[in-house]
């Protein structure tokens, strides 16, 4: 699908917007270093210029329908500005990671202007060693990481010399703004295809009744087993609390092939693996706080595409939460280990993912103000202790203006009440954790850094230990 001028926000989208607060932000990101020397900046901006047009969304802002009558719509923005979305910036000596975690920190703790498009992005020159850095900020709206229609995606180069763009014929000019009629004529029209899906739902039911049955009891069960969640909420801990707009941040990368050493084993998969090293950094530092954890499990939110197999180029978030386990009760790290892989196991065996999907899409039909309430029951706070989000990257080089990308560090975000969330990502042989908390809740960051790496060092260990007998 291509992004056009006038799609309107898919009910995901449109409750990212919804859960957003002057304390929660919802804008993820990344800080992608490269060898140096950087580019000449106004080269970049012309860069950016030359592949734009590949993703038209990031010119584009929201425009509302007169009275929420429908969800928001992506118009093409009158005013666009490239040199306000990408902006330049430099370390003073010695240009260390201090530094660069000081500034991504600050960057991070301020709210994306609703009435641009929804994304900024730093060259940040003078890294120690000649390096430079993008810092990507993109509101959540936009991009969920999986569908691969981003800035970033064709901004990177498989090759230190790739072969040119092609460009559009016509330079690009903004589409006029809708009027409030044609809005509102919109939000029906979207409620008359949500409508006709409905309808051929039915039709489905009358040819294939067997698929379509099963389908519906698979839903129903995994709604119910939503609603029990809720009734279950995650316990409170340091990690819930209220939180201010300020943010740390943090990052530790280590070789993807230790995760993969321990994994083969000890068993599980690699994402089992990185949620009992976070497991076991919480456990240390909840022991710091004082907080005992015997009996004590705390649920992380695990983000899972939903995106059928082929429709990477579809638009809009196709993601639902699941609740994962962090059995932080668990003193040695190889039962920790076997801990999360059984759970993780029954967790993929329940239908807790069939019955977010179907809440989102209901979600499709319903007014905005009902469906900020739904979205909300959805994303309920109250279900989880923090976000862990695992993507796995190209395990090849990558290239920007013929600079090899040397290291990418997620960056995920806080949500209402949230004061820490990890984003995970591989890239080229690595696996990188982003630490985001938030400033006040969180002065003590650096010792899960540390905790973090000391779990890795425990698991592989144990890896070695096991596979030397």
């Amino acid at each position: 699908m291509a992004q056009e001028h006038f799609d309107r926000l898919t009910a995901l989208d449109a409750s990212f917007l919804v859960q957003e607060g002057p304390t929660s932000h919802m804008h993820i990101g990344a800080v992608t270093v490269f060898e140096g020397p950087p580019p000449p900046f106004d080269g970049f901006l012309d860069t950016i210029r030359e592949r734009l047009h590949l993703v038209p969304r990031y010119r584009q802002r929201l425009t509302y329908p007169p009275l929420e009558t429908g969800r928001p719509v992506w118009t093409d923005d009158p005013a666009f500005n490239l040199e306000y979305h990408v902006r330049q910036s430099a370390l003073p000596a010695p240009g260390s990671e201090e530094q660069l975690n000081k500034l991504i920190s600050r960057l991070f703790s301020r709210q994306l202007d609703r009435t641009r498009p929804l994304w900024e992005m730093w060259v940040v020159e003078g890294l120690a060693g000649g390096h430079w850095a993008l810092i990507w900020k993109t509101h959540h709206a936009v991009i969920d990481g999986i569908s691969g229609v981003d800035l970033g995606t064709v901004l990177f180069d498989f090759s230190p010399d790739p072969p040119p763009v092609e460009h559009p014929e016509r330079p690009w000019l903004p589409a006029g703004r809708p009027s409030n009629a044609k809005l509102v004529a919109s939000s029906a029209l979207g409620a008359a295809v949500t409508a006709v899906r409905g309808l051929r739902s039915i039709a489905g039911l009358m040819t294939h009744p067997h698929e379509v049955l099963r389908e519906v009891r698979d839903g129903a069960e995994g709604v119910g087993e939503l609603v029990l969640a809720v009734l279950s909420p995650a316990p409170r801990t340091p990690l819930n609390v209220e939180i201010g707009p300020h943010r740390r941040y943090r990052a530790v990368e280590r070789d993807l092939a230790d995760f993969k050493e321990i994994k083969d084993a000890l068993g599980g998969t690699v994402n089992d693996v990185v949620l009992a090293v976070v497991t076991g950094a919480l456990r240390e530092w909840l022991h710091g706080r004082n907080v005992r954890t015997e009996g004590l499990e705390l649920r992380a939110l695990v983000p899972v595409s939903v995106r059928a197999q082929g429709a990477g180029a579809e638009l809009g978030n196709q993601i639902v939460a699941m609740r994962g386990p962090l059995p932080v009760y668990v003193d040695d790290a190889v039962t920790r280990l076997r801990v999360v892989r059984e759970e993780m196991d029954g967790l993929k065996e329940s239908k807790q993912a069939v019955g977010a999907a179907v809440l989102a899409g209901a979600q499709g039909f319903a007014p905005p103000t009902v469906l900020a309430q739904a979205s909300r029951l959805n994303f309920s706070t109250r279900l989880f202790n923090l976000i862990v989000t695992n993507v796995p990257g190209p395990q090849f080089p990558l290239y920007v203006m013929g600079r090899r990308l040397l290291g990418l560090r997620p960056i995920a975000f806080l949500p209402r009440d949230h004061a820490l969330a990890v984003a995970i990502m591989s890239y080229d042989g690595k696996l990188s954790f982003g630490l985001l908390g938030d400033y006040d809740a969180v002065p003590d960051i650096d010792i899960i850094v540390a905790a973090l790496e000391a779990a890795i060092d425990d698991l592989l260990a144990a890896a070695r230990a096991a596979a030397a007998q």
